[in-house]
């Protein structure tokens, strides 16, 4: 079944995807508290004006979600639009313009979740609009969904329905946010579709030692005993684990790219450590590409907060790093445990909370994965789709609870260094041209792939 893109007004569709992200963006949907009916509620009027009834749930007060349906014949299982409204903080005062504005400047959109997802819940609205007005005979029921509470865990969210809603949005296949979207390596052009993802296992370090008068030191002293520990853990290199999606990202890259970076490539996955080390740090990447290169190779531990004494003349008798740890697809707590009390040693407590989460993997040599290679390579010639690790967490760890294979995959082109790494930081923005880009290839692979069996 060939596309019919062709048949779509893509300077109309521009306009449109553009006032759709523009609305989105203007709401304040900060997580927390999130207050992400006002978006669900948003969305839901947009889809009543084409003729789409959708479904609006609040898992509590102001925690809004929204899901809507296209039906089809029903020969073939769903495919999942899945999407999160709500946004993490924004500081104005370190901000070019207001975080909450929607402004159009210079054919770019800025706003907090202009990358991160507001853009591509816009997409995906856009899609699913454009899939009705056109009346294309599914074979596949196409469900959108827009949820709640994604940067803090997902349980007023994508939890939320797959705990109580599951009949909702049950889908064969879930078409998700990715982690990198384009990769220039060299010559040559890769977009990332994102087949695995990593767990959590976030968990305190916890030193003793013998309290006293600040006047009177002593070796004793919790604070070092914890800043040592965390010294040996910020220089050490973890074990290295290989898992199926990186190891096909990194050969099917190699293939694309001459001799001599294709042989470098291959070197990151060396078992020497010193090699490996070496072999990415001479890759053709940004450092943010560098220390995701290493962080789709290892499990990670990054402390982040820092807790001990509570008066300056104090000598305390604990002190407690939180370590936000991330980790491989079929490592468990067990794993990352050992792996951490071999470089701190015996001398500090580590407990796990929060629960841990594990990470996810789906076969990235799929029918939808090769849609999607085949939907880039026409749109942009010379381009190759490759599997990837998203370094964080989605909602994709609730939709699999359903048997549902996600895939992580935004497609945007590479439009340099200033236009990469916004999200979560300062100046969030996205380009007209690459929303256009990305509605047009998800029109494209959503199109297809719903309308055969």
């Amino acid at each position: 079944m060939t596309s019919s893109i062709d048949t779509v007004n893509w300077a109309d569709v521009q306009n449109e995807v553009v006032s759709i992200l523009q609305g989105l963006l203007r709401l304040d949907t900060t997580n927390p508290p999130g207050n992400e009916i006002i978006a669900a509620d948003y969305i839901a009027e947009l889809l009543r004006k084409d003729g789409i009834e959708p479904t609006v749930l609040e898992s509590a007060p102001t925690r809004g979600n929204v899901v809507a349906r296209l039906k089809s014949d029903g020969s073939a299982p769903p495919l999942l639009l899945m999407g999160h409204t709500d946004v993490v903080p924004a500081e104005p005062d370190k901000w070019e313009r207001p975080p909450f504005s929607g402004d159009v400047v210079d054919g770019v959109i800025w706003g907090r979740g202009a990358t991160d997802m507001k853009n591509v819940v816009a997409m995906e609205l856009m899609v699913l609009l454009l899939v009705k007005r056109l009346g294309l005979p599914l074979k596949r029921d196409l469900v959108f969904m827009a949820t709640a509470d994604e940067e803090v865990g997902g349980k007023y969210g994508a939890k939320f329905l797959v705990d109580q809603h599951p009949d909702l949005i049950r889908a064969e296949y879930a078409i998700n946010e990715g982690g990198p979207t384009s990769i220039v390596f060299g010559d040559t052009v890769f977009f990332a579709c994102s087949t695995a993802e990593k767990g959590a296992a976030r968990f305190r370090l916890r030193a003793k030692g013998a309290p006293g008068h600040a006047s009177l030191p002593h070796t004793d002293n919790a604070v070092l005993h914890l800043a040592e520990a965390l010294v040996k853990l910020g220089h050490a290199r973890l074990p290295m684990h290989v898992i199926g999606t990186v190891k096909g990202h990194i050969e099917m890259m190699a293939r694309h790219l001459p001799v001599d970076q294709r042989d470098n490539l291959i070197r990151v996955l060396s078992e020497d450590p010193d090699v490996q080390a070496e072999a990415i740090a001479r890759l053709p990447l940004p450092d943010s590409g560098k220390r995701r290169m290493y962080a789709s190779l290892h499990n990670t531990v990054t402390p982040t907060i820092l807790s001990a004494g509570s008066k300056i003349n104090v000598i305390p008798g604990e002190a407690e790093a939180r370590v936000d740890s991330r980790i491989l697809p079929h490592q468990t707590q067990a794993d990352i445990e050992a792996e951490v009390r071999a470089i701190v040693g015996d001398g500090v407590d580590i407990e796990f909370y929060e629960g841990v989460s594990r990470g996810l993997e789906a076969n990235w040599d799929s029918p939808l994965f090769h849609l999607i290679s085949q939907v880039v390579a026409e749109h942009e010639p010379g381009a190759v789709t490759v599997p990837a690790l998203i370094t964080g967490g989605t909602d994709a760890k609730s939709v699999v609870q359903l048997g549902t294979q996600v895939l992580g995959f935004i497609p945007m082109r590479y439009e340099g260094p200033a236009m990469s790494g916004l999200a979560h930081n300062h100046n969030e923005r996205v380009s007209v041209a690459n929303l256009l880009f990305g509605t047009q290839i998800y029109f494209d692979v959503v199109s297809r792939w719903c309308q055969r069996a």
